[in-house]
């Protein structure tokens, strides 16, 4: 199947698409826009063409309308509600409904990734969720127990049986080969998690139970080569703070 497809008909020659191309995999000839080896299927050309001439046979390009740039939300709004986020850690007994979760999704599938490689995962706990849970449990209660690398964060916790999902209703796993992509995904979806009212806790401790113990792991069902890089612990928040908390000053190097 082709990566891309130019409707020459379309195509007014205007080299948008040549000028922004990632790869250098356009050109143009006798006044049309032509395709060589190296697409990396990015979709800049598909977003630039003011005729709508170029198509992505590979994918569903139904929900692809035009973009609602960032200049659209007001910069001191977003500032303020980026400052105000807090991680939590105590939830209601409330399921999170499909429709929030699907959104959380599509915002962790837009993020970006190097190469347009899309290689992000996400792995939703369900019917694993307790048993996940118990196993953790009993790693990180024989690791303070014994002295492991865990003990020293630990040994003021109560390892009690909801200490890593804190009874959260969602837990998303982000893998991917590398930590980036996964990462920038995650920063997404919690942004997205949180303007619907979600709260979000990264548990770090869950992915080094992942990292640790073989049969978490295999349990994940990762796809291969993916590692654990994000836990995502989701729900409507418990808590209700008040104000912004101070942080140190920023490190900025200047060369």
């Amino acid at each position: 199947m082709e990566k891309i497809k130019i409707d020459s008909s379309k195509c007014i020659g205007c080299g948008k698409c040549v000028k922004d191309c990632v790869a250098s995999s356009l050109y143009l000839e006798g006044g049309k826009v032509k395709l060589r080896e190296g697409c990396i299927e990015c979709g800049h050309c598909f977003a630039v063409c003011p005729e709508k001439a170029i198509e992505m046979p590979g994918y569903d390009t139904s929900g692809c309308v035009e973009i609602t740039p960032m200049t659209s939300i007001d910069s001191d709004t977003l500032l303020q509600a980026m400052k105000s986020r807090r991680t939590v850690r105590q939830f209601k007994d409330i399921p999170v409904e499909q429709e929030k979760i699907d959104r959380i999704l599509e915002a962790g599938r837009y993020a970006p990734t190097g190469a347009n490689s899309q290689n992000v995962a996400y792995t939703i706990l369900s019917d694993k969720k307790d048993e996940l849970e118990r196993e953790c449990v009993k790693l990180f209660r024989a690791g303070v127990k014994v002295g492991s690398k865990f003990s020293s964060s630990l040994k003021n916790k109560d390892i009690n049986d909801t200490f890593f999902f804190k009874g959260a209703p969602l837990v998303i796993v982000v893998s991917g080969h590398d930590s980036v992509n996964a990462t920038l995904a995650s920063a997404y979806m919690e942004i997205e998690a949180n303007s619907l009212g979600l709260g979000v806790l990264y548990s770090g401790f869950f992915c080094g139970c992942a990292a640790l113990n073989p049969k978490i792991k295999a349990n994940l069902h990762l796809p291969k080569g993916h590692k654990a890089v994000t836990c995502m612990i989701i729900g409507y928040p418990a808590v209700d703070y008040k104000r912004i908390p101070p942080r140190k000053p920023p490190k900025v190097n200047i060369l």
